[in-house]
């Protein structure tokens, strides 16, 4: 997939953009005890925060984390290249949800007495969707994306 340092910013800015986005909606509509319209309105003010703190947190700390974690069960040489997507997406997950869990439960409740058990019921509530969005909805969606993105540039410049 990403092949130089602008693509594989490029996916980590994307993948992180559309992660945010469902995360802060689903975290708003749990906070309202519903979903509606006003969700998304409620939501597009916290995606910046949010965006900029787990952009930060993906570029500086888990893509190498999650990378050397991965590893230590897949092979990159060897297993399948969706294997290995699917190691590092794991890994990935498990470092980031309770990371922005925390991030979302300061945002929401602030700090309080209770910071521990909120933090606590929004990973129970975020690990599942996280898993499920990542693997089967967000991930295929963004390296679609980023495939057409960067198909049609090569495609330009063999042409020219």
């Amino acid at each position: 997939m990403p092949q130089t340092k602008f693509e594989k910013l490029f996916f980590m800015a994307l993948t992180v953009l559309v992660s945010v986005t469902a995360f802060t909606v689903y975290n708003v509509a749990i906070a309202m005890g519903s979903m509606s319209n006003r969700v998304f309105l409620l939501a597009a003010r916290e995606i910046p925060v949010e965006f900029t703190v787990a952009f930060i947190l993906e570029s500086a700390i888990v893509y190498k984390a999650a990378e050397r974690m991965a590893f230590r069960f897949v092979d990159p040489r060897t297993d399948r290249p969706m294997v290995v997507i699917l190691g590092i997406t794991a890994m990935t997950i498990c470092l980031m949800c309770p990371a922005m869990s925390f991030v979302a439960t300061i945002l929401y409740n602030g700090i309080n007495c209770e910071i521990i058990s909120n933090w606590l019921q929004k990973m129970v509530y975020n690990l599942p969707f996280a898993f499920f969005t990542q693997i089967f909805i967000i991930g295929p969606f963004v390296r679609f994306v980023f495939r057409a993105a960067f198909r049609s540039e090569a495609a330009l410049e063999t042409e020219g």
